[in-house]
C-alpha cells in the first residue's frame, strides 16, 4: 500500500514588531521621540515657563555686552548719541534733510533710536541659533526663547536711549506732554513686530549662516526708505516731483509706522497731519502679522534646529 508523503508547511518565526505595535509600546510606557516638536499650544506654554530664564538671559547679555570697554554701560547710551550725530552732521548739515523739519535733532534722534531697536533685534535673532549652537544642543528648551531674548535685551538697550531721549527732548525746548503715554503702546507694538521677524530671521539664519552677512546691507536699505533722517511728509510732497503713489507706499513701510508713532508722542511739532491714515491699525497689523506669523514659522521647524 502506497503511502502518500506530505510536505510538512514551512515553519515561521513570530512576525517581528511593526512599526504600529513599537509606537504603542512606547506610549504604553511614557516614551516619546527625542527632539520631537510639540504642539503649538504646548509650544507657547513651554515658552512661558521659562520666561523668567527670558529676561534674565537678556540682562546678562545686557550687561556683558560692553564688559570690557573702560566706560563699561555709558556705551549704552553714546552708541546710538554718536550715531544720531554723525546721520546729522551728513543728512542735516551736508545734504540740509533738516529744512521744512521742526524740531530737527528730536525728530533725527527719536528716528535713529527707535530704528536702531528694530535693525538690532533683527540682527542679534539673525544669529540667534547659529551663534548659540552650543547651548542649542546642550539643553533642551523651547529654542524660540533665545530670539525673543534678544529682542528683550534690545528693548532694555532702547529704555537707556530713552533716558537720554527725554534729556535732548527737554534740552531743545520740546515740553512734556499727555501725549508721551502714548509711546508705550507703540513700543509694545514694535517689540512683538521686532520678535516676530526675528524668529523668521533666527530660522533663516540657522539654515543659511551666510545671512548674518548680508543682513547689515538689507537693513541699510531698509534704513534710508524708513525716513530716519529725513520727513517722508516733506520728501514726497505735491512739489518733490515724485508720483503721487511713492508717499503712500513708504508710509506703510513697518519701520516708518512705529518710527513716526513715537515721533508723534514725544514731539509736539510733529502733527497728526504728518501721520498716515489708520497709523495705529496699520502698527497692530503689523506686530499681529510679523508676531504671529513669524512665531508660527519658526516653530514649525523646531525639531531641526542644533542638528546637522
Amino acid at each position: 500500500m502506497s503511502q502518500v508523503l506530505h510536505t510538512p508547511p514551512p515553519t515561521t518565526s513570530a512576525p517581528a514588531a511593526g512599526e504600529d505595535d513599537l509606537a504603542a509600546l512606547a506610549a504604553r510606557h511614557g516614551l516619546s521621540v527625542s527632539g520631537a516638536r510639540p504642539s503649538l499650544p504646548d509650544y507657547v506654554r513651554q515658552l512661558w515657563a521659562r520666561r523668567h530664564f527670558i529676561g534674565a538671559f537678556a540682562t546678562a547679555k545686557l550687561t556683558a555686552q560692553y564688559s570690557q570697554a573702560k566706560l563699561g554701560q555709558v556705551w549704552q547710551v553714546m552708541t546710538p548719541l554718536l550715531n544720531a550725530a554723525v546721520y546729522y552732521f551728513i543728512f542735516g548739515v551736508l545734504m540740509n534733510t533738516k529744512r521744512g523739519v521742526e524740531d530737527y535733532v528730536p525728530f533725527l534722534v527719536t528716528g535713529v533710536f527707535v530704528w536702531t531697536f528694530t535693525q538690532s533685534s533683527i540682527m542679534a535673532g539673525t544669529r540667534a541659533i547659529s551663534g548659540n549652537l552650543g547651548l542649542v544642543r546642550a539643553l533642551h528648551f523651547p529654542r524660540a526663547a533665545l530670539p525673543v531674548s534678544f529682542c528683550l535685551q534690545q528693548l532694555q538697550q532702547l529704555m537707556f536711549s530713552m533716558a537720554a531721549l527725554v534729556v535732548i527732548l527737554l534740552a531743545f525746548g520740546v515740553p512734556p506732554a499727555a501725549s508721551w503715554v502714548l509711546a508705550v503702546p507703540a513700543l509694545v507694538l514694535q517689540f512683538v513686530f521686532n520678535a516676530g521677524v526675528s524668529l523668521v530671521m533666527a530660522r533663516v539664519g540657522s539654515k543659511i549662516p551666510d545671512m548674518a552677512q548680508l543682513m547689515p546691507f538689507l537693513l541699510r536699505t531698509w534704513m534710508y526708505g524708513s525716513g530716519v533722517m529725513f520727513s517722508i511728509h516733506h520728501m514726497t510732497g505735491p512739489d518733490s516731483g515724485l508720483p503721487s503713489w511713492v508717499g503712500p507706499l513708504l508710509q506703510v513701510n513697518p519701520a516708518v509706522v512705529y518710527i513716526d508713532l513715537m515721533r508723534f508722542a514725544l514731539i509736539d511739532s510733529f502733527g497728526g497731519g504728518m501721520l498716515p491714515d489708520h497709523v495705529w491699525a496699520m502698527a497692530v497689523g503689523w506686530a499681529l502679522v510679523a508676531g504671529i506669523g513669524g512665531f508660527i514659522y519658526f516653530w514649525k521647524a523646531e525639531e531641526t534646529y542644533g542638528r546637522g
